[in-house]
Formats: structure tokens, sequence, C-alpha cells
């Protein structure tokens, strides 16, 4: 469906509450349109459209997507979150074949898989995960493979599995500050995750996290996280504006002026991260393949 300057008009209206470095018009294009109609009919699923991501429009119009595996019904239930909660389906086994097929029918050079965390499997789907990148490997050996997995409940084997397929980029993303984990992440854990980051550091992986800003942290808080991070071996970081996705989720405390985001991008290459993406509509999948380049 063709969209008009009005149609745009309309949609950056809807959002008259935003600053004014927010607001911008939506990103459309027939190559959008086929990306979202080819991953539809695929039966594979993106977090682009289960996350309500802003910057969908936008990726979707290069050709880009994150694949969304494991279904869409997470087992936890985060509070900022727009993932549906529940009881997830079984497994589809054709999922890693679908995943392959789309990634050649897209053409793609960098693909980025992440999934609902689901603790109803015994080893929280990492051996699913492995499945899918041995056969990227297999199928397009000249693809990288980015990885945005959950924390597997923290058990070491699951993780291992993981990191002996050697993914390009492994990412885990903090999400927020410690002290806002009960509230934001009730059922995650600050050290643990931060555990996971150092062990696939330690097996010589490029590790990446994001965190979200505006949900009452504070700047020693985030500088305190960034620190965290550096210290269990996390080399690109990541750093956005966090957007209430519905009513369902937690609101915006407050809108990060991007002079703010720009203080936190210089502290943090001081710090020693090899890149450090942060701005107002950064998302930890935003421009993978371009952030995987200058990381390099």
């Amino acid at each position: 469906m063709c969209t008009n300057s009005s149609d745009i008009k309309r949609q950056v209206d809807s959002s008259a509450h935003l600053p004014p470095w927010l607001k911008r018009p939506i990103a459309f294009s027939g190559r959008q349109n086929n990306v979202k109609d080819f991953v539809h009919y695929s039966g594979l699923h993106t977090v682009c459209i289960e996350a309500k991501c802003p910057n969908r429009g936008e990726c979707y119009s290069k050709g880009i997507a994150t694949f969304l595996i494991m279904g869409t019904v997470c087992t936890r239930n985060c509070s900022f979150c727009n993932v549906e909660h529940g009881k997830p389906a079984p497994l589809d086994p054709d999922e890693p074949f679908k995943i392959v097929a789309a990634a050649k029918k897209l053409h793609l050079k960098h693909v980025v898989i992440t999934s609902v965390t689901r603790d109803d499997l015994p080893d929280g789907g990492a051996s699913f995960y492995a499945s899918i990148v041995t056969l990227l490997r297999k199928e397009l050996p000249e693809v990288t493979v980015e990885l945005l997995i959950p924390d597997f409940g923290g058990k070491p084997e699951a993780l291992e599995s993981v990191l002996e397929t050697k993914p390009d980029v492994l990412n885990h993303n903090m999400e927020t500050v410690e002290r806002l984990y009960p509230q934001i992440r009730s059922n995650a854990v600050y050290s643990r995750s931060l555990t996971l980051l150092k062990n696939a550091s330690s097996y010589g992986l490029t590790t990446k996290s994001g965190i979200m800003v505006g949900l009452g942290e504070k700047q020693e808080e985030v500088l305190k996280t960034m620190e965290d991070l550096r210290a269990h071996g996390c080399s690109i970081l990541t750093i956005g504006q966090y957007l209430r996705p519905s009513k369902n989720q937690v609101p915006v405390t407050e809108f990060i002026h991007p002079d703010q985001f720009a203080f936190y991008a210089e502290g943090g290459h001081k710090m020693g991260f090899k890149n450090v993406f942060s701005g107002p509509y950064v998302r930890s999948s935003y421009r993978a393949e371009e952030i995987l380049k200058q990381s390099v």
C-alpha cells in the first residue's frame, strides 16, 4: 500500500507529546512491504514487529530484519517489553531452514537472530540457536551472524553450546541499571547477565550489549553499568531512549536529550569500548552490520 505525505504527517502528529528530537517521519518504500510480506508468508517472525521497534520502517526499506525465533510468546513478562507473555507453543523444527531460505531470498550479508525467553525448555532454547548458526555456516559461509540471546537461566552448559558455534557477534542486553531490575526485569539477574557476557568474551567472541534510558535511572548509574560491562569484556554498546510500546508497559520517566547520549558515547570510548552507538532511536540490533564493520 502506498503512503503519501499526509499519511506521514498524521503519524508524526500522533506523537505530538514527544520532544522535537524524537519527531521524525516514518520511512516507507516498496521494499519495506516486500520484506514484511516475505517474512510473514514464510512463517517467520521479526522482533521489529513483535516489539514495535520504531526503526522497523527504515530497516525494512533497506531489506534488513532481525529474526525472532522460538515463537512470539515469552515465558517472562518484563515491564518494558511489548512481546506477548504466556505459555509458548512447541518449537518449529523447520524454522532453521526457513531462516536460511529467508537470508538467501533477501540477500542478507549480516543475519541477526534473537528470541523470546523460553524458560520452559531445559536449555532455554540454546541448542535451537546453535542449530540455526550451524546451518547458516553450512549454507551461507560468507554471511556474518549476530545473536541477541536471553540468559538461558544462567546455565553454563546451555551458553557453551551457543558459544561453540562462534557467532560473529554475541549480544546480550543489560537493558537497564541494576537498581531498576526488580521493576523492569523482575525475572532477570544483573550479575548473571554480566557473567554471560564475560564467558562469551573469554571464549574469544565479540560481545555486545544494550541499555535503555528514560526509565528513571541516574547518570552515575548508567556510567556504572557501562563500567561493569567493560570489566566483563563487553566491546560494543548501544544506548537508546525507552519509548513505551503501549499503555500496558511502564511509562517513560524522562526523554533524554541528544547531548546526554553524546556524553555517554564519549564516556564509553574513554572506557575502552570498541564502539558505542548512542542516540534516541538506537536499538540493540539497529544498523547491526554497520556497527560490526566499524568495530573490527
